[in-house]
């Protein structure tokens, strides 16, 4: 097993299939732990855009299901809209969460964000007015995470520190 160093890239072979990834003892005996692809590299020098205005570190960034707007959450307790193609404007600054944002994730149709915060709380916002609709209680530790449904009813799960998960 070689491990390399070029321009900031890690590439990691083993003894007969370059995209096989081994464990790092490098026993020959070691269990496959990944499949991947042909190794790929990026020709960017710089990113494509780069949007400004959270005060604090982001800690999730999830596209619409159509691709055409971005929103970021942020430690700041602000989830961001920007529109990503044109001049990638913020259009949209939703607050209402009292701690760090975690976690958001779009509805199927692209027309809410579901956030999860160390406020305890979930949230439901509407994108088109960028308001919270419903707060969503219950947890009794910090909500580290939260899922939509992708068929059926519009459901959100979310999951905390408390150690339960929350469906609505």
């Amino acid at each position: 097993m070689s491990l390399g160093v070029l321009t900031g890239a890690v590439t990691l072979q083993g003894p007969r299939n370059p995209s096989q990834l081994m464990s790092f003892d490098g026993s020959t005996r070691s269990q496959q732990i990944a499949q991947a692809g042909p190794p790929r590299t990026s020709s960017l020098q710089a990113p494509i855009m780069q949007l400004v205005g959270h005060d604090g570190e982001i800690n999730s960034a999830k596209f619409s299901p159509n691709g055409t707007i971005l929103a970021s959450a942020s430690f700041d307790r602000q989830i961001m809209l920007w529109n990503v193609y044109g001049d990638c404007d913020n259009f949209g600054v939703m607050m209402g969460h009292t701690g760090a944002i975690l976690e958001l994730h779009f509805s199927r149709d692209g027309s809410m964000v579901f956030t999860a915060s160390t406020d305890k709380t979930g949230a439901v916002w509407d994108c088109a007015v960028a308001k919270r609709i419903k707060k969503l209680k219950g947890h009794t530790s910090f909500v580290n995470s939260c899922a939509a449904s992708r068929r059926g009813i519009q459901l959100v799960a979310t999951g905390s520190d408390d150690g339960t998960m929350k469906v609505r």
